[in-house]
Protein backbone atom coordinates (compact mmCIF):
# COMPACT_ATOMS: atom_id res chain seq x y z
CA UNK A 1 0.00 0.00 0.00
CA UNK A 2 1.38 3.51 -0.83
CA UNK A 3 2.37 5.18 2.61
CA UNK A 4 1.20 8.50 1.35
CA UNK A 5 -2.50 6.84 1.65
CA UNK A 6 -1.65 4.56 4.85
CA UNK A 7 -4.15 5.99 6.90
CA UNK A 8 -7.87 5.42 5.32
CA UNK A 9 -10.08 8.48 4.15
CA UNK A 10 -12.64 7.38 6.52
CA UNK A 11 -10.43 6.98 9.50
CA UNK A 12 -9.28 11.11 8.76
CA UNK A 13 -12.56 12.42 8.48
CA UNK A 14 -13.85 10.34 11.39
CA UNK A 15 -10.87 12.37 13.30
CA UNK A 16 -11.68 15.79 11.52
CA UNK A 17 -15.65 14.93 12.11
CA UNK A 18 -18.08 17.14 13.81
CA UNK A 19 -17.12 16.36 17.74
CA UNK A 20 -19.36 14.73 20.35
CA UNK A 21 -19.94 17.03 23.41
CA UNK A 22 -19.15 15.12 26.54
CA UNK A 23 -18.68 16.00 29.84
CA UNK A 24 -16.01 15.91 31.88
CA UNK A 25 -16.46 17.86 35.00
CA UNK A 26 -15.32 21.17 33.60
CA UNK A 27 -17.03 21.77 30.90
CA UNK A 28 -18.34 20.93 27.44
CA UNK A 29 -15.11 19.13 25.47
CA UNK A 30 -15.41 18.57 22.30
CA UNK A 31 -13.86 15.17 20.83
CA UNK A 32 -13.99 13.27 17.35
CA UNK A 33 -16.43 10.46 17.54
CA UNK A 34 -13.85 7.65 17.64
CA UNK A 35 -13.66 5.09 20.28
CA UNK A 36 -9.28 5.71 20.38
CA UNK A 37 -9.97 9.28 20.77
CA UNK A 38 -12.30 9.00 23.85
CA UNK A 39 -9.32 7.16 25.64
CA UNK A 40 -9.67 3.21 24.45
CA UNK A 41 -6.09 2.58 22.68
CA UNK A 42 -4.73 -0.64 22.64
CA UNK A 43 -1.43 -0.50 25.10
CA UNK A 44 0.19 -3.31 23.10
CA UNK A 45 -0.13 -1.35 19.76
CA UNK A 46 1.16 1.76 21.47
CA UNK A 47 4.46 -0.22 22.81
CA UNK A 48 4.63 -1.94 19.13
CA UNK A 49 4.63 1.72 17.88
CA UNK A 50 6.99 3.00 20.07
CA UNK A 51 9.82 0.61 19.49
CA UNK A 52 9.34 0.66 15.80
CA UNK A 53 10.43 4.58 16.27
CA UNK A 54 12.66 4.29 18.54
CA UNK A 55 14.54 1.78 16.36
CA UNK A 56 13.94 3.64 12.92
CA UNK A 57 13.83 7.13 13.94
CA UNK A 58 16.42 7.88 16.78
CA UNK A 59 19.27 6.00 15.62
CA UNK A 60 19.25 7.57 12.08
CA UNK A 61 19.08 11.23 14.13
CA UNK A 62 21.28 10.37 16.68
CA UNK A 63 24.10 10.23 13.90
CA UNK A 64 22.90 13.19 11.89
CA UNK A 65 22.84 15.25 15.80
CA UNK A 66 26.57 13.78 16.09
CA UNK A 67 27.87 14.74 13.02
CA UNK A 68 26.27 18.06 13.34
CA UNK A 69 28.22 18.44 16.86
CA UNK A 70 31.54 17.53 15.42
CA UNK A 71 31.57 19.59 12.36
CA UNK A 72 30.08 22.39 14.94
CA UNK A 73 32.95 22.14 17.50
CA UNK A 74 35.73 20.72 16.01
CA UNK A 75 38.10 24.14 15.74
CA UNK A 76 38.57 23.70 19.49
CA UNK A 77 40.24 20.44 18.13
CA UNK A 78 42.01 21.58 15.21
CA UNK A 79 43.65 24.48 17.15
CA UNK A 80 45.06 22.10 19.84
CA UNK A 81 46.78 20.61 16.44
CA UNK A 82 48.45 24.05 15.46
CA UNK A 83 45.89 25.43 13.02
CA UNK A 84 45.91 28.82 14.45
CA UNK A 85 49.85 28.99 13.85
CA UNK A 86 49.24 27.44 10.11
CA UNK A 87 46.73 30.00 9.41
CA UNK A 88 48.62 32.79 11.03
CA UNK A 89 45.96 33.83 12.91
CA UNK A 90 46.97 36.85 14.94
CA UNK A 91 45.46 38.54 18.18
CA UNK A 92 41.90 37.63 18.68
CA UNK A 93 40.68 36.20 15.49
CA UNK A 94 40.21 32.69 16.59
CA UNK A 95 38.12 34.38 18.79
CA UNK A 96 36.05 36.24 16.25
CA UNK A 97 36.21 32.52 13.69
CA UNK A 98 33.96 31.40 16.79
CA UNK A 99 31.79 34.53 17.72
CA UNK A 100 31.17 34.87 13.55
CA UNK A 101 29.36 31.34 13.92
CA UNK A 102 26.61 33.05 15.94
CA UNK A 103 24.98 35.69 13.96
CA UNK A 104 23.66 34.00 10.83
CA UNK A 105 23.02 31.22 13.37
CA UNK A 106 20.38 33.20 15.20
CA UNK A 107 18.95 35.35 12.04
CA UNK A 108 18.33 32.15 9.53
CA UNK A 109 17.25 29.86 12.49
CA UNK A 110 13.55 31.12 12.20
CA UNK A 111 13.05 31.44 8.51
CA UNK A 112 14.85 27.94 7.84
CA UNK A 113 12.62 26.61 10.32
CA UNK A 114 9.29 27.67 9.55
CA UNK A 115 10.58 26.31 5.92
CA UNK A 116 10.86 22.81 7.92
CA UNK A 117 7.32 23.28 9.50
CA UNK A 118 6.20 23.99 5.83
CA UNK A 119 7.77 21.39 3.12
CA UNK A 120 9.04 18.79 6.11
CA UNK A 121 11.73 18.36 8.51
CA UNK A 122 12.28 15.04 6.71
CA UNK A 123 13.27 17.13 3.73
CA UNK A 124 15.06 20.33 5.55
CA UNK A 125 17.26 18.71 7.98
CA UNK A 126 19.55 16.28 5.34
CA UNK A 127 19.27 19.64 2.98
CA UNK A 128 20.87 21.66 5.95
CA UNK A 129 22.84 18.47 7.07
CA UNK A 130 24.96 18.72 3.02
CA UNK A 131 25.44 22.04 3.60
CA UNK A 132 27.56 22.05 6.81
CA UNK A 133 29.18 19.01 6.06
CA UNK A 134 29.98 20.71 2.67
CA UNK A 135 31.60 23.61 4.92
CA UNK A 136 33.48 21.31 6.85
CA UNK A 137 34.79 20.17 3.91
CA UNK A 138 35.78 23.39 2.64
CA UNK A 139 37.29 24.64 5.50
CA UNK A 140 40.26 22.22 4.72
CA UNK A 141 41.08 23.86 1.89
CA UNK A 142 41.24 27.08 3.50
CA UNK A 143 44.17 29.24 3.99
CA UNK A 144 43.83 32.27 5.19
CA UNK A 145 41.32 34.17 8.19
CA UNK A 146 39.24 35.38 5.71
CA UNK A 147 38.57 32.47 3.83
CA UNK A 148 38.09 30.42 7.29
CA UNK A 149 35.42 33.15 8.43
CA UNK A 150 33.10 32.78 5.12
CA UNK A 151 32.89 28.98 5.74
CA UNK A 152 32.02 30.14 9.07
CA UNK A 153 29.22 32.56 8.46
CA UNK A 154 27.74 29.46 5.94
CA UNK A 155 28.52 26.78 8.51
CA UNK A 156 26.34 28.57 11.13
CA UNK A 157 23.66 29.39 8.03
CA UNK A 158 23.26 25.72 7.80
CA UNK A 159 23.52 24.68 11.46
CA UNK A 160 21.08 27.32 12.65
CA UNK A 161 17.93 25.68 12.65
CA UNK A 162 18.72 21.87 12.43
CA UNK A 163 18.15 21.16 16.59
CA UNK A 164 15.16 23.36 16.63
CA UNK A 165 14.00 21.39 14.07
CA UNK A 166 15.17 17.74 15.01
CA UNK A 167 13.06 18.74 18.44
CA UNK A 168 10.33 19.80 16.73
CA UNK A 169 10.04 16.51 14.30
CA UNK A 170 10.52 14.81 17.37
CA UNK A 171 7.37 16.25 19.01
CA UNK A 172 4.98 14.93 15.89
CA UNK A 173 5.85 11.39 16.33
CA UNK A 174 5.55 10.91 20.59
CA UNK A 175 3.78 12.32 23.50
CA UNK A 176 4.44 14.81 26.22
CA UNK A 177 5.35 12.38 28.53
CA UNK A 178 7.56 10.25 25.78
CA UNK A 179 9.44 12.86 24.33
CA UNK A 180 12.31 13.81 27.60
CA UNK A 181 14.38 10.57 27.35
CA UNK A 182 13.70 10.34 23.55
CA UNK A 183 15.43 13.72 23.27
CA UNK A 184 17.85 12.98 25.68
CA UNK A 185 18.93 9.48 23.45
CA UNK A 186 19.42 12.16 20.63
CA UNK A 187 21.22 14.41 22.20
CA UNK A 188 23.29 12.20 24.08
CA UNK A 189 25.25 12.31 19.96
CA UNK A 190 26.66 15.25 21.23
CA UNK A 191 28.32 14.83 23.90
CA UNK A 192 29.32 11.32 22.68
CA UNK A 193 30.19 13.83 19.39
CA UNK A 194 32.71 15.49 21.63
CA UNK A 195 34.41 12.02 23.30
CA UNK A 196 34.64 10.47 19.96
CA UNK A 197 35.78 14.66 18.40
CA UNK A 198 39.21 13.75 21.02
CA UNK A 199 39.53 9.98 20.28
CA UNK A 200 38.93 10.96 16.48
CA UNK A 201 41.51 13.77 16.80
CA UNK A 202 44.29 11.75 18.58
CA UNK A 203 43.92 9.53 15.64
CA UNK A 204 44.27 11.92 12.86
CA UNK A 205 46.86 14.22 14.60
CA UNK A 206 49.11 11.32 13.90
CA UNK A 207 48.83 11.66 10.52
CA UNK A 208 52.42 12.95 9.48
CA UNK A 209 51.73 14.10 5.81
CA UNK A 210 54.78 16.66 4.25
CA UNK A 211 52.57 19.01 2.91
CA UNK A 212 48.93 18.19 4.53
CA UNK A 213 48.26 19.55 8.66
CA UNK A 214 46.88 16.91 10.71
CA UNK A 215 44.04 19.37 11.20
CA UNK A 216 42.66 19.73 7.81
CA UNK A 217 42.57 15.97 7.44
CA UNK A 218 40.01 16.18 10.21
CA UNK A 219 38.15 18.55 8.59
CA UNK A 220 37.95 16.25 5.52
CA UNK A 221 37.31 13.27 7.21
CA UNK A 222 34.04 14.18 9.05
CA UNK A 223 32.69 16.59 6.60
CA UNK A 224 33.27 13.75 3.74
CA UNK A 225 31.04 11.73 6.47
CA UNK A 226 28.30 14.03 7.03
CA UNK A 227 27.50 14.61 3.25
CA UNK A 228 27.54 10.73 3.23
CA UNK A 229 24.99 10.57 5.89
CA UNK A 230 22.92 13.38 4.28
CA UNK A 231 22.30 11.37 1.52
CA UNK A 232 21.57 8.13 3.43
CA UNK A 233 18.92 10.58 5.78
CA UNK A 234 16.88 11.98 2.50
CA UNK A 235 15.75 8.94 1.60
CA UNK A 236 14.96 7.41 4.72
CA UNK A 237 13.12 9.78 7.34
CA UNK A 238 9.56 9.93 7.30
CA UNK A 239 7.41 13.01 6.53
CA UNK A 240 5.38 11.94 9.39
CA UNK A 241 3.20 9.26 11.55
CA UNK A 242 0.70 8.81 9.01
CA UNK A 243 3.97 7.77 6.24
CA UNK A 244 6.32 5.82 8.06
CA UNK A 245 6.67 2.87 5.73
CA UNK A 246 7.95 0.62 9.19
CA UNK A 247 4.02 0.85 10.13
CA UNK A 248 0.81 -1.36 9.89
CA UNK A 249 -2.12 0.37 8.79
CA UNK A 250 -3.22 0.49 12.22
CA UNK A 251 -0.37 1.42 13.81
CA UNK A 252 -0.19 4.31 11.54
CA UNK A 253 -3.83 4.94 12.68
CA UNK A 254 -3.17 4.75 16.63
CA UNK A 255 0.21 6.65 15.99
CA UNK A 256 -1.68 9.85 14.94
CA UNK A 257 -4.59 9.51 17.45
CA UNK A 258 -2.05 9.43 20.05
CA UNK A 259 -0.81 12.75 18.66
CA UNK A 260 -3.72 14.56 18.51
CA UNK A 261 -4.63 13.25 22.01
CA UNK A 262 -1.48 14.37 23.52
CA UNK A 263 1.12 16.59 21.72
CA UNK A 264 -0.58 18.01 19.27
CA UNK A 265 -4.10 20.49 19.13
CA UNK A 266 -4.28 19.86 15.00
CA UNK A 267 -1.50 17.19 13.99
CA UNK A 268 0.27 18.45 10.32
CA UNK A 269 -1.21 21.34 11.27
CA UNK A 270 -0.73 23.89 8.79
CA UNK A 271 1.85 27.11 9.07
CA UNK A 272 -0.02 30.37 9.81
CA UNK A 273 2.95 32.46 10.82
CA UNK A 274 1.44 35.26 12.68
CA UNK A 275 -0.45 32.54 14.89
CA UNK A 276 2.42 31.17 15.63
CA UNK A 277 4.42 34.33 16.60
CA UNK A 278 1.44 34.72 19.57
CA UNK A 279 3.05 32.45 21.39
CA UNK A 280 5.65 35.10 22.72
CA UNK A 281 2.59 36.99 24.00
CA UNK A 282 2.52 35.31 27.09
CA UNK A 283 5.04 36.19 29.80
CA UNK A 284 6.15 32.65 30.72
CA UNK A 285 7.20 32.17 27.09
CA UNK A 286 9.93 35.22 27.87
CA UNK A 287 11.49 33.58 30.70
CA UNK A 288 11.78 30.27 28.51
CA UNK A 289 13.92 32.39 26.25
CA UNK A 290 15.65 33.52 28.99
CA UNK A 291 16.37 30.72 30.85
CA UNK A 292 17.97 29.50 27.73
CA UNK A 293 19.91 32.38 27.35
CA UNK A 294 21.68 31.63 30.60
CA UNK A 295 22.04 27.82 29.70
CA UNK A 296 24.10 28.97 26.86
CA UNK A 297 27.24 30.48 28.67
CA UNK A 298 27.81 27.09 30.47
CA UNK A 299 26.33 25.00 27.45
CA UNK A 300 29.20 27.23 24.95
CA UNK A 301 32.40 27.34 27.24
CA UNK A 302 32.23 23.62 27.86
CA UNK A 303 31.24 22.69 24.29
CA UNK A 304 34.07 25.53 22.75
CA UNK A 305 36.90 25.34 25.88
CA UNK A 306 36.53 22.07 27.46
CA UNK A 307 39.75 20.94 25.65
CA UNK A 308 41.99 24.23 26.71
CA UNK A 309 40.25 23.69 30.16
CA UNK A 310 42.14 20.34 30.36
CA UNK A 311 44.95 21.41 29.17
CA UNK A 312 45.58 23.23 31.70
CA UNK A 313 46.10 21.03 33.80
CA UNK A 314 49.79 20.15 32.21
CA UNK A 315 48.67 17.67 29.53
CA UNK A 316 50.35 17.44 26.24
CA UNK A 317 48.48 18.23 22.86
CA UNK A 318 47.84 14.05 22.57
CA UNK A 319 46.99 13.44 26.43
CA UNK A 320 44.50 16.78 26.45
CA UNK A 321 41.76 15.50 23.53
CA UNK A 322 42.37 11.88 25.12
CA UNK A 323 41.51 13.48 28.80
CA UNK A 324 38.33 15.42 27.35
CA UNK A 325 36.76 12.05 26.52
CA UNK A 326 35.53 10.58 30.36
CA UNK A 327 33.82 13.80 30.95
CA UNK A 328 31.85 14.25 27.98
CA UNK A 329 30.99 10.13 28.29
CA UNK A 330 29.67 10.97 31.86
CA UNK A 331 27.77 14.23 30.77
CA UNK A 332 25.84 11.68 28.36
CA UNK A 333 24.98 9.58 31.19
CA UNK A 334 24.01 12.26 33.13
CA UNK A 335 21.60 13.34 30.84
CA UNK A 336 20.00 9.89 30.20
CA UNK A 337 19.54 9.38 33.79
CA UNK A 338 18.11 12.76 34.36
CA UNK A 339 15.54 12.80 30.97
CA UNK A 340 14.73 9.16 31.69
CA UNK A 341 13.79 10.19 35.91
CA UNK A 342 11.47 13.07 34.52
CA UNK A 343 9.78 11.32 31.92
CA UNK A 344 9.12 8.67 35.17
CA UNK A 345 8.06 11.50 37.46
CA UNK A 346 6.47 13.78 35.05
CA UNK A 347 8.29 16.25 36.13
CA UNK A 348 11.20 19.00 34.16
CA UNK A 349 11.71 21.72 36.65
CA UNK A 350 13.05 20.33 38.97
CA UNK A 351 15.55 17.86 36.78
CA UNK A 352 16.47 21.39 34.94
CA UNK A 353 17.38 22.88 38.14
CA UNK A 354 19.53 19.65 38.92
CA UNK A 355 21.21 20.01 35.46
CA UNK A 356 22.43 23.92 36.18
CA UNK A 357 23.81 23.25 39.56
CA UNK A 358 26.08 20.86 38.38
CA UNK A 359 28.03 23.29 36.39
CA UNK A 360 27.86 26.01 38.63
CA UNK A 361 29.58 24.27 41.66
CA UNK A 362 32.21 22.97 38.75
CA UNK A 363 33.41 26.24 37.66
CA UNK A 364 33.31 27.67 41.15
CA UNK A 365 35.61 24.55 41.97
CA UNK A 366 37.55 24.85 39.13
CA UNK A 367 38.43 28.59 39.39
CA UNK A 368 38.66 28.60 43.25
CA UNK A 369 41.90 25.80 43.71
CA UNK A 370 45.36 25.91 42.44
CA UNK A 371 44.50 23.77 39.50
CA UNK A 372 48.97 22.53 38.86
CA UNK A 373 48.76 21.32 42.52
CA UNK A 374 45.25 19.62 42.83
CA UNK A 375 45.11 18.01 39.22
CA UNK A 376 42.46 15.80 40.54
CA UNK A 377 40.12 18.04 42.20
CA UNK A 378 40.22 20.49 38.84
CA UNK A 379 39.60 16.85 36.58
CA UNK A 380 36.54 16.19 38.78
CA UNK A 381 35.62 19.59 38.32
CA UNK A 382 35.43 19.28 34.70
CA UNK A 383 32.96 16.29 34.80
CA UNK A 384 30.74 18.24 36.70
CA UNK A 385 31.01 20.68 34.48
CA UNK A 386 29.94 18.37 31.43
CA UNK A 387 27.31 16.84 33.73
CA UNK A 388 25.02 19.55 34.00
CA UNK A 389 25.12 21.71 30.82
CA UNK A 390 23.74 18.69 28.47
CA UNK A 391 20.79 17.87 31.00
CA UNK A 392 19.13 21.62 31.16
CA UNK A 393 19.41 21.86 27.49
CA UNK A 394 17.29 18.98 26.10
CA UNK A 395 14.96 19.59 29.29
CA UNK A 396 14.32 22.82 28.86
CA UNK A 397 13.30 22.33 25.59
CA UNK A 398 11.25 18.81 26.38
CA UNK A 399 9.57 21.30 28.98
CA UNK A 400 8.47 24.28 26.58
CA UNK A 401 6.94 21.50 23.67
CA UNK A 402 4.82 20.04 26.18
CA UNK A 403 3.30 22.88 27.11
CA UNK A 404 2.65 24.36 23.41
CA UNK A 405 -0.15 22.44 22.34
CA UNK A 406 -0.33 24.58 18.64
CA UNK A 407 2.87 23.00 16.53
CA UNK A 408 3.43 26.52 14.80
CA UNK A 409 3.46 28.02 18.02
CA UNK A 410 5.91 24.70 19.34
CA UNK A 411 8.05 25.35 16.13
CA UNK A 412 8.51 29.08 16.28
CA UNK A 413 9.25 28.91 19.82
CA UNK A 414 12.06 25.67 19.34
CA UNK A 415 13.21 28.06 16.62
CA UNK A 416 13.89 30.97 18.46
CA UNK A 417 14.78 29.76 21.89
CA UNK A 418 17.26 26.71 21.06
CA UNK A 419 19.11 29.92 19.14
CA UNK A 420 19.24 32.39 21.89
CA UNK A 421 21.01 29.48 23.86
CA UNK A 422 23.59 29.06 21.00
CA UNK A 423 24.12 32.81 20.27
CA UNK A 424 24.97 32.98 23.99
CA UNK A 425 28.41 30.94 22.60
CA UNK A 426 29.36 35.01 21.04
CA UNK A 427 29.47 35.41 25.20
CA UNK A 428 31.85 32.30 25.62
CA UNK A 429 34.15 32.85 22.82
CA UNK A 430 35.09 36.31 23.93
CA UNK A 431 35.22 35.77 27.94
CA UNK A 432 38.08 32.97 26.89
CA UNK A 433 40.78 35.63 26.28
CA UNK A 434 44.27 34.71 25.46
CA UNK A 435 45.64 37.83 28.00
CA UNK A 436 43.65 35.58 30.64
CA UNK A 437 45.17 32.37 29.65
CA UNK A 438 45.43 29.75 31.02
CA UNK A 439 43.93 30.41 34.14
CA UNK A 440 40.73 32.50 32.41
CA UNK A 441 39.42 33.66 35.92
CA UNK A 442 37.20 36.07 34.47
CA UNK A 443 35.52 33.49 32.00
CA UNK A 444 35.29 30.58 34.79
CA UNK A 445 33.64 33.65 37.15
CA UNK A 446 31.09 34.67 34.01
CA UNK A 447 29.78 31.34 33.09
CA UNK A 448 29.08 30.10 36.90
CA UNK A 449 27.08 33.37 36.99
CA UNK A 450 24.79 33.01 34.04
CA UNK A 451 24.59 29.38 35.48
CA UNK A 452 23.09 30.57 38.55
CA UNK A 453 20.81 32.87 37.40
CA UNK A 454 19.29 30.23 35.05
CA UNK A 455 18.95 27.75 38.45
CA UNK A 456 17.03 30.83 39.98
CA UNK A 457 14.46 31.53 37.40
CA UNK A 458 14.11 27.94 36.86
CA UNK A 459 13.03 26.85 40.06
CA UNK A 460 10.56 30.48 40.30
CA UNK A 461 8.99 29.63 36.81
CA UNK A 462 8.17 26.01 38.30
CA UNK A 463 6.79 27.04 41.45
CA UNK A 464 5.18 29.96 39.91
CA UNK A 465 3.10 27.14 37.68
CA UNK A 466 2.71 24.94 40.99
CA UNK A 467 0.34 28.32 41.82
CA UNK A 468 -1.15 28.93 38.61
CA UNK A 469 -2.41 25.33 38.11
CA UNK A 470 -4.01 24.82 41.81
CA UNK A 471 -5.47 28.58 41.02
CA UNK A 472 -7.01 27.11 37.64
CA UNK A 473 -8.23 23.96 39.93
CA UNK A 474 -9.62 26.35 42.48
CA UNK A 475 -12.05 28.50 39.59
CA UNK A 476 -13.35 25.19 37.90
CA UNK A 477 -13.74 23.56 41.19
CA UNK A 478 -12.28 20.35 39.92
CA UNK A 479 -8.61 18.42 40.50
CA UNK A 480 -6.93 18.24 36.64
CA UNK A 481 -3.72 17.13 35.77
CA UNK A 482 -2.34 17.97 32.92
CA UNK A 483 -2.89 14.44 31.21
CA UNK A 484 -6.57 14.64 31.71
CA UNK A 485 -6.99 17.34 29.37
CA UNK A 486 -6.70 16.36 25.64
CA UNK A 487 -4.36 18.89 23.98
CA UNK A 488 -6.92 18.09 20.89
CA UNK A 489 -9.12 21.00 22.72
CA UNK A 490 -6.16 22.86 24.30
CA UNK A 491 -5.23 24.99 20.53
CA UNK A 492 -5.70 28.39 22.71
CA UNK A 493 -2.93 26.77 25.06
CA UNK A 494 -2.90 28.99 28.21
CA UNK A 495 -5.84 30.92 27.58
CA UNK A 496 -8.60 27.87 27.64
CA UNK A 497 -10.05 27.37 31.16
CA UNK A 498 -9.20 23.43 31.16
CA UNK A 499 -5.16 24.24 30.47
CA UNK A 500 -2.67 23.10 32.94
CA UNK A 501 1.10 23.31 33.02
CA UNK A 502 3.18 20.40 32.21
CA UNK A 503 5.74 20.95 35.48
Amino acid sequence: MDPEKSISSTSLEKNQAEPVTIDTGVGSVGVPEDSHSAGIIDPVIEKQICRSLDIRLLPLLAMMYLFNSLDKSNLGNAKTDGMDKDLHLINNQYNILLSVFYVPYVLFAFPVAMLGKRYGASIVLPILMFGFGSMCLIAAACRNFGGLMAVRWFLGTFEAAFFPLVIYYLTTFYRRGELARRLAIFYAASNIASAFSGLLSFGVFQIHHSTIQGWRYLFIIEGAATVIMSSFAFFFLPRDITRCKFLTDEQREIGFLRIQRDSSSVVNEKLDIKKALKVFSHPVAVVWVMIEMCLGVPLQSVSLFLPQIVARLGYSTVKTNLYTVAPNVSGALVLLILAFSSDFTRYRFPFIAAGFAFPVIGFIIYASIDVLHSTGAAYFACFLMTAGTAAPSVLLSTWYNNNTPAESRRAALTAVGVPMANVMGLVSSNIFLNKDAPVYLPALGTTAAFGGVGLVLTICLGLWMIYDNKRRDQRQGVKLRVQDVSTEILSEGPAHPSYRWFL
